[in-house]
């Protein structure tokens, strides 16, 4: 399995299983969520000071494949593998391996974009910060 650059440790939470104990599809892609936040916070990117400076990274597309069925209090964690650049455009690569037998329950491909100041641009500061972690 190729290495992360980042990952971040999470739990199953009983409300985000279905009538049958397994986790609701769309918890899957609050998951990704949350661990694309945590990932940019360790690198300097502050969400919300990122829009108190008229910066928006914004969601274009999620594209998640469902391989194996994390389940309530399943530990896990959540990666980024890579970041690719196309143009304006972010794409993240993120996984979710399921820690009790090391399944990859699902993996993510989410396309984002960054609106500055109303309108969609580039932020230098994302390639500033990212720069060495981006794939062209």
């Amino acid at each position: 399995m190729a290495e992360s650059i980042f990952e971040y440790k999470l739990k199953v939470r009983d409300y985000e299983c279905d009538a049958q104990g397994i986790v609701n599809n769309a918890n899957y892609q609050h998951y990704y969520e949350v661990v694309r936040h945590e990932f940019l916070e360790q690198h300097g990117l502050n969400f919300y000071e990122l829009h108190e400076q008229g910066i928006d990274a914004v969601v274009v597309s999620v594209y998640i494949r469902y391989k194996h069925s994390l389940r309530g209090a399943n530990d896990f964690v959540c990666t980024v593998d890579s970041i690719e650049k196309d143009g304006i455009r972010y794409i993240f690569n993120q996984k979710i391996i399921r820690l009790k037998d090391n399944k990859v329950c699902s993996t993510a491909r989410v396309e984002t974009a960054c609106m500055v100041n109303g309108k969609v641009g580039k932020p230098e500061l994302f390639d500033k910060t990212l720069g060495h972690l981006l794939i062209s």
